[in-house]
């Protein structure tokens, strides 16, 4: 039976006759069709980031913003039309003759592809000049934001930030490749921090980093004097279980870091248990929970945001079991909440960096300040930062695995 199957098999085979030539030529194709695409893309944000940057540029970029009101609706069809002419002609225009130009030096042909997506654009901002249609702009369209920034196309809360947020920020227009190398996927500039364990070691380097980026600060701890007075911050005192008195504090905060903790390293009594719990996991999620009543307003999908450190313990020892457990199931609840869509939320897996938690640790909280703050203003949703190889590769596939299983197994907030 064994031999009569491969012979049929051969037989088959030996009548298959793939033209390789011809599957060169399409997968030619369809890379350079590709290139020609993201091409497209980059070429269109710099345009936008210089429109920011050159005056003259600015002057005809600047009757775009002008157009619309906070909740995007237009100031009036005139000034929208305007717009169109001096922004979005203009950028359509330039697209379609450089991409035609590296067409025609490319000699490929999958690179016309790149100057066909240029052409959707110019007959877009066509419509919306000549016509009027302002149903064609999708990022523009007026109305309350229902859904937070996506991380991997621009949206329009994604985009409304770059209008009401900082106008120095969020350049992209359909992918965000170009903001996560300017690092403009996230403006820290005047936003208001909360920041729990904020006496603590990495409190502090946050705080530092935090100010040279000219954010306020909310240093929100259990010791206040260990506090330094600084300006741009305002230390409030909190105690384990009052999470809600801070709410009217957290409603005035735009981002909310819950970075305190506590690690009993190997005890394991019933205290020990208990500490682990209520302060790594239970007075965390309840402060998630306050901050969310605090979502509320049309633009707040856009601009409110949870940091919630979660650790490498969540796919790593962390030679404290306690700690590991605590850490561990915050990280999977955080995982579960995310489903919900309130707000962004990011997670800080962080590696070992000397603290009070942990002086054993390799790594400097000022480094890891600097690095988490570098990935944030990429817009990046989970924030890895470790020295262990291990968990930049256990951590993607833990984190999708038990997205897609709660994902499946639970059920909607109505």
């Amino acid at each position: 039976m064994i031999k009569m199957l491969a012979q049929s098999w051969m037989g088959i085979e030996a009548n298959i006759q793939i033209n390789w030539p011809l599957v060169n030529t399409c997968l030619q194709f369809v890379a350079w069709g590709v290139f020609s695409l993201l091409l497209a893309e980059v070429i269109r944000d710099i345009y936008h980031a210089l429109c920011h940057q050159v005056s003259w540029l600015a002057k005809w970029h600047n009757k775009h913003h002008a157009a619309y009101r906070r909740d995007l609706s237009v100031v009036s069809l005139k000034l929208y039309q305007e717009s169109q002419l001096y922004h979005d002609i203009v950028e359509s225009i330039l697209l379609v003759v450089i991409l035609t130009i590296a067409a025609l030096l490319g000699h490929q042909w999958g690179l016309w592809l790149g100057v066909a997506y240029a052409y959707t654009f110019l007959y877009g901002a066509s419509l919306r000049y000549f016509q009027g249609k302002i149903d064609t702009d999708y990022n523009h369209l007026p109305g309350p934001l229902e859904i937070i920034p996506s991380t991997l196309w621009v949206n329009r809360a994604y985009h409304w930030r770059h209008h009401f947020d900082d106008v120095n920020a969020y350049y992209s227009g359909v992918f965000p490749l170009v903001d996560k190398i300017l690092g403009t996927g996230l403006s820290l500039k005047g936003k208001t921090i909360a920041i729990t364990g904020a006496s603590g070691t990495l409190g502090q380097a946050l705080t530092g980093e935090l100010l040279k980026r000219n954010a306020k600060v909310l240093a929100i701890t259990t010791n206040p004097e260990k506090l330094a007075t600084q300006t741009k911050v305002m230390a409030l005192t909190w105690e384990l279980g009052n999470e809600v008195q801070l709410r009217d504090t957290l409603a005035k905060a735009d981002i909310l870091i819950i970075n305190h903790g506590v690690n009993v390293y190997g005890d394991r009594t019933p205290q020990a248990i208990n500490s682990s719990y209520e302060v790594n996991t239970f007075s965390a999620l309840r402060l998630m929970d306050v901050f969310l009543t605090t979502v509320t307003g049309p633009q707040d999908k856009a601009t409110k945001e949870i940091w919630v450190n979660t650790s490498e313990a969540e796919v790593s020892p962390a030679l404290s079991p306690l700690y590991e457990l605590s850490k561990r199931t915050l990280g999977n609840i955080v995982t579960l909440k995310r489903l919900e869509g309130n707000c962004i939320i990011r997670k800080l897996i962080l590696g070992p960096f000397k603290s009070q938690l942990n002086p054993y640790g390799v790594m400097s909280a000022n480094q890891v300040a600097q690095f988490i703050l570098f990935l944030a203003v990429r817009d990046f949703r989970n924030i890895v930062v470790t020295i262990n190889p291990l968990t930049y590769l256990l951590f993607p596939f833990k984190e999708a695995s038990t997205w897609l299983y709660y994902r499946v197994f639970s059920k909607a907030n109505r």
